[in-house]
């Protein structure tokens, strides 16, 4: 059974802005037994931007909710419009230098899995397995009636196919995938119905509002409980989802390190919060841990 790394815990409070060094990071990866917790901010450097982060979309885009999306036909024609509209770059984007590298230590052995708030599947595109989705992945849609579950490819095509010509054009990308138009831009736009039983379709993910699956919850705090450590990769941990693991991990001594260039909700429970970008620091963490990084993704 892998141990714990010795590290110090710096009180609650007396935390420092944050630090540059990277040598606990590279400690408690070449110990073992990691659990990663990835979020918004992974992505970044793909294209794909973040929500709370400098020039987050929060500032500017409130994000659909699972409220409005299940009790409005005009919300969701407002919604599939903006994402059908968005799931053309979304689709597109391509895993950078930190999904590949956190692959490269999974297949080294070092992490005891990867738990991501991320719904764009970059991890498994970069060559992770075993990723558990916490708030769902965009490529897939549900019946909110018959509960099939279809490809967001095939959506796309029966989108593109009863919107022939629409093709406004979009202020900018938000992190759920949906681009940002007017409710005027959306007015024409036709929805497509479940092919099955004529049911709403919605994307399979975690809307803001909607509960992540009990059974999910349930299985992450598994993966807590056998981690050695927590490595959280670009998360502002605002959101309980993804705080909650940090504060088992806290309370049962499993120590918390981030990579996060701003401070997170979770830092007084941190050993560390190094304040770099993701792609150059856990590209430098594989080189100070001799180990090769594929090309997927590239």
């Amino acid at each position: 059974m892998r141990m714990r790394p010795t590290l110090s815990w710096t009180p609650a409070g007396d935390l420092p802005p944050g630090t540059t060094d990277v040598g606990p990071l590279a400690d408690v990866l070449r110990a073992g037994g990691v659990l990663v917790l990835s979020g918004a901010g992974l992505s970044t450097e793909s294209g794909i931007p973040d929500y709370r982060g400098e020039g987050g979309s929060l500032s500017r885009h409130t994000p659909m909710t699972y409220q409005e999306f299940t009790a409005s036909a005009r919300a969701r024609r407002r919604y599939w419009a903006r994402s059908h509209l968005g799931w053309g770059t979304f689709g597109r984007a391509r895993p950078n230098a930190g999904h590949r590298a956190v692959a490269a230590f999974a297949d080294r052995g070092l992490l005891a899995g990867v738990i991501t708030q991320n719904v764009d599947g970059l991890h498994q595109a970069a060559g992770s397995r075993d990723v558990v989705e916490l708030h769902g992945g965009l490529e897939r849609v549900v019946c909110l009636s018959c509960g099939a579950c279809g490809s967001r490819r095939e959506l796309a095509r029966r989108l593109r196919e009863a919107n022939a010509g629409f093709a406004p054009v979009a202020a900018r990308l938000n992190p759920d995938g949906d681009a940002d138009l007017t409710d005027e831009q959306a007015a024409a736009f036709r929805v497509v119905p479940c092919s099955g039983c004529g049911g709403i379709l919605k994307p399979d993910v975690v809307f803001f509002g909607e509960a992540v699956p009990a059974r999910r919850v349930e299985q992450c705090r598994e993966l807590v409980a056998g981690a050695t450590s927590l490595l959280v990769l670009g998360s502002s941990l605002t959101v309980m989802s993804g705080l909650r693991f940090v504060r088992q991990a806290a309370r049962a001594g499993t120590p918390v390190l981030i990579v996060n260039r701003d401070p997170t909700r979770g830092d007084e429970h941190a050993v560390t919060r190094v304040a770099l970008p993701l792609g150059t620091t856990l590209t430098t963490l594989t080189e100070r841990l001799d180990i090769p990084v594929g090309g997927t993704g590239n």
